[in-house]
């Protein structure tokens, strides 16, 4: 019982550390939503985490990638790490969960599936609410925000718009590269994963 916990706090500080490295390594898309919204696959560790663990131990990830980055390389006053988080833990928690139950591939497909559309779904509210409204008074104004995505598409109009247009497809985008990443991947790594020799 105690090797088995300690395996995998121990996996869970290395997939911290990587998601915390690979969350360094955003970048833009610019034909796809503004430059200032940054593509990461920085949820792949809390999801491998989340699949082999637990969705408790994916949430963990999630939260230590982000006070790292807070800590090293964060630029927002923690404000874009709480949301990644909140994100993240939408993602890793609703696909762990149901993975939980259903441990098999076509288990891991549809957890990992209903995990990306919940992360897609809850960036909506979170970026409304809480991080759209504290850059706006922080940096840029919320008109120059919008126009932003004007440039792309010249008839959005309001917030709320933009977000489901562009924030919302590209969320659910980085869900899935992520879950397909982590079906590459899974496999081998799964007797590391699971403390197996």
């Amino acid at each position: 019982m105690q090797t088995t916990k300690t395996h995998n706090l121990v996996v869970t500080a290395m997939l911290a550390a990587v998601a915390t490295v690979l969350m360094f390594l955003d970048f833009s898309v610019p034909f796809l939503i503004p430059t200032f919204v940054k593509m990461d696959i920085s949820e792949l560790p809390a999801l491998l985490a989340s699949f082999s663990l637990g969705p408790v131990y994916g949430i963990v990830v999630c939260l230590l990638k982000n006070i790292f980055n807070m800590i090293f390389h964060g630029s927002t006053g923690g404000v874009g790490e709480l949301c990644n988080f909140l994100l993240g833990a939408a993602f890793v928690g609703v696909a762990g969960l149901i993975y939980s139950h259903h441990k098999t591939r076509k288990g891991a497909l549809i957890a990992a599936a209903a995990g990306a559309v919940a992360m897609a779904i809850v960036s909506v509210p979170v970026n409304y609410w809480i991080s759209y409204p504290i850059y706006a008074n922080l940096f840029h104004g919320m008109d120059n925000i919008i126009a932003a995505y004007q440039e792309l598409r010249p008839g959005v109009n309001g917030l709320l718009e933009c977000l489901i247009i562009f924030n919302m497809p590209f969320t659910l985008l980085k869900g899935v590269i992520d879950s397909v990443l982590c079906f590459l991947i899974y496999k081998p790594l799964s007797p590391v994963l699971h403390g197996k020799k």
